[in-house]
């Protein structure tokens, strides 16, 4: 997941789609019927009835599903169903991954909800759930009588309350708890920011963004599955990377207390950049350093303001003139978001810097290379040294010295 603070902050996650056949096991069972195959296939007739009941907006076809005795459940489960109603699915099915036995008819399910938004999602979005169900003797039908995250620990926002579902030109806004216009200005936000980041970024992708605005900073944390502090933290990105063209659709989860406190010009800076994560993903992978792909999202934020270098880095600023320059280019661990603020900034400020810096001296389009090279990479080690060599034609070496000399020279 990628982020960014009021002005700054990040993270990156990486994963990999799950395809292929269902895979499936069990415990062996006395009886035929509670065996293994057979425990599976009505578990998935299950699921398939649910996730019909769904996409049908059909709340007693849903609930059907559901144990009669799980009041609390069925309770929970109806109160979802209406929070979803005016969302747009355009897809929402579960994939069942695990099954282990607690007799003939108790089973625990591991199960991944996959759903998809209509005209924004090109992939679905994955969330892991856990189910206990219990078979009912007389019907042979199993019926749900617990669901629980799984192991990514995240809630849906659904969860969290009401869905208020607001649409702009480019960008599709999911509310709890916050007002239609509150709603309705980060779309004309997002709006700006996609063309924006379609100026920014040459290769073609969706030219839309869907984004979550819980009603609280822990209601955001839940989202994300973390216990992280995103106090601080205006927006977040998540998403899978990789470059194989089939990314799963991301996420800008805003946290609206800090971006409440924001400019309009803020905002504007937060949402490019979160936006820019989403174009960029499938040329982001486990390769992709932070620097380079939080850099590079700044840099697409603020490539058509009119801001000194000293104004959009002003943490560094402050350190170059103190006499403190940075020996490195920034690690991973500094774009962490516990700890302190001003070096989370210079982090970012410092990953800007290095990509203004190969699109003043080498050009857009030798920024725009070296980052497909960087992510094209089999893994981590040597990626960015390969990349300097074929694309810039420098050694990392070289490119810290001219980095730290641009720093000098602009922010001092």
């Amino acid at each position: 997941m990628n982020g960014r603070r009021g002005r700054h902050g990040g993270r990156r996650a990486a994963g990999a789609l799950l395809a292929g056949l269902l895979l499936v096991s069990g415990c062996a069972a006395p009886d035929d019927d509670a065996a293994p195959g057979a425990t599976a296939r009505g578990i998935r007739a299950t699921l398939d009835r649910r996730a019909a009941a769904v996409l049908d907006h059909d709340t007693d076809a849903f609930l059907a599903t559901t144990d009669p005795g799980a009041t609390g459940l069925r309770t929970a489960e109806r109160r979802e169903l209406a929070n979803l109603a005016d969302v747009p699915l355009g897809s929402w099915t579960y994939r069942l991954h695990d099954v282990t036995g607690q007799g003939a008819d108790r089973a625990t399910a591991e199960v991944e909800l996959r759903y998809r938004i209509k005209d924004y999602d090109a992939a679905p979005v994955a969330a892991d759930r856990v189910l206990d169900l219990r078979r009912d003797r007389a019907d042979g039908r199993w019926y749900v009588v617990g669901d629980r995250a799984g192991g990514d620990g995240a809630r849906l926002l659904w969860q969290q309350g009401d869905v208020r579902v607001v649409h702009g030109t480019h960008s599709l806004v999911l509310g709890v708890g916050r007002t239609g216009q509150e709603l309705r200005a980060i779309a004309r936000t997002a709006d700006r920011a996609v063309p924006a980041v379609s100026r920014a970024w040459p290769e073609h992708w969706a030219g839309r963004v869907v984004l979550l605005v819980p009603r609280t900073v822990d209601d955001m944390a839940e989202l994300l599955g973390t216990a992280a502090d995103y106090r601080g933290i205006a927006a977040v990105t998540t998403g899978q990377t990789g470059g194989t063209g089939r990314t799963p659709a991301d996420r800008v989860i805003v946290n609206p207390q800090a971006y409440g406190t924001l400019g309009t010009f803020g905002q504007r800076i937060v949402l490019t950049h979160e936006t820019t994560h989403v174009a960029t993903r499938a040329r982001t992978s486990a390769a992709t350093p932070a620097w380079l792909s939080e850099g590079f999202a700044d840099w697409a934020a603020y490539r058509s303001e009119d801001r000194t270098p000293a104004r959009i880095a002003p943490e560094l600023a402050d350190a170059v003139r103190r006499g403190d320059l940075p020996a490195e280019l920034p690690a991973d661990e500094d774009f962490g978001f516990a700890g302190d603020p001003a070096r989370l900034a210079r982090a970012y400020e410092g990953g800007w810097a290095a990509c203004a810096l190969i699109a003043d001296h080498w050009g857009e389009k030798k920024l725009f290379a070296f980052y497909r090279a960087v992510g094209g990479h089999r893994g981590r080690d040597g990626a960015v040294e390969q990349a300097m060599h074929e694309v810039l034609d420098t050694t990392p070496q070289d490119f810290t010295a001219l980095w730290r000399e641009h720093l000098r020279s602009g922010l001092g």
